[in-house]
């Protein structure tokens, strides 16, 4: 598939109970050994990654990651056809990233090839 999702997120007000909550549930892995506090894990070989974490605003959301080779690019491509950029292309280090809103109002991420 082009451009594949290849992360997720999972957030909401107690980012910890979310957490106990797919562990405990689904036996997934949560790695939380960072200092946001990111609950890292849950992929394997059947799967893909993601993170159950608190979100910023105290909102419950789940978002996924499409990986493309140049995100503003593809940001550039959602507006034109009617989504909104929430998040610009940005670099945190491990990882780019930049988020959108599609024409329902779906908030979707774009990661950089190689940068997950």
């Amino acid at each position: 598939m082009a451009n594949p999702v290849v992360h997720f997120e999972i957030e909401g007000k107690d980012g910890k109970k979310l957490q106990d909550f797919y562990s405990g549930v689904f036996g997934w892995n949560v790695d939380t050994n960072n200092p946001m506090n990111y609950g890292m894990g849950a992929g394997d070989s059947q799967g893909i990654g993601g993170g159950i974490a608190a979100s910023q605003d105290g909102k419950p959301s789940v978002k996924v990651y499409i990986e493309v080779d140049d995100p503003q690019a593809y940001l550039d491509k959602v507006t034109k056809a009617g989504g909104k950029v929430i998040m610009p292309v940005t670099d945190l280090g491990m990882v780019v990233m930049a988020q959108f809103a599609d024409p329902e109002g779906n908030v979707i991420g774009i990661t950089k090839a190689g940068s997950m």
